[in-house]
């Protein structure tokens, strides 16, 4: 499900979250943490402040390779020497598994949702939210 500003969502599951939680005007003057973990229901609303826009994943240097001779060998394989051809073949082949892989990680969305309790999920994926 692809998240929009303003859309209207609720947990899809039961969210624990953990670790230190400090005030969010002065976090430094805190000796420490107010809070150890914070448990939240599925089916809690609330509304989609922001949707993060997707970090592009690295390529690899195979995944950069392999589209370097994929573009040679569709511009250029039907000029080359059969040989040649067959070789650069044999090598865009031996790369497509990586590419394969790199194609199917899909860019982790992350989203910025105001809960109607008040409290604000940041940069939670957006896979934990579903349509009010």
């Amino acid at each position: 499900m692809t998240l929009e500003q303003g859309q209207r969502v609720k947990l899809a599951a039961d969210l624990r979250l953990s670790g230190s939680v400090f005030p969010a005007e002065d976090a430094e003057a805190v000796a420490g943490a107010v809070a150890g973990s914070l448990s939240l229901a599925s089916g809690i609303e609330g509304t989609v402040e922001r949707v993060n826009d997707p970090e592009p994943r690295e390529q690899s240097h195979e995944v950069r390779e392999y589209v370097r001779l994929k573009s040679l060998l569709d511009d250029f394989g039907h000029q080359m020497p059969t040989g040649t051809r067959k070789q650069l073949e044999e090598q865009v082949g031996a790369l497509e598994p990586e590419w394969v892989a790199h194609q199917e990680h899909k860019p982790r969305v992350t989203v910025r949702v105001r809960l109607d309790n008040g409290f604000v999920l940041d940069d939670a994926h957006e896979g934990v939210f579903a349509s009010a």
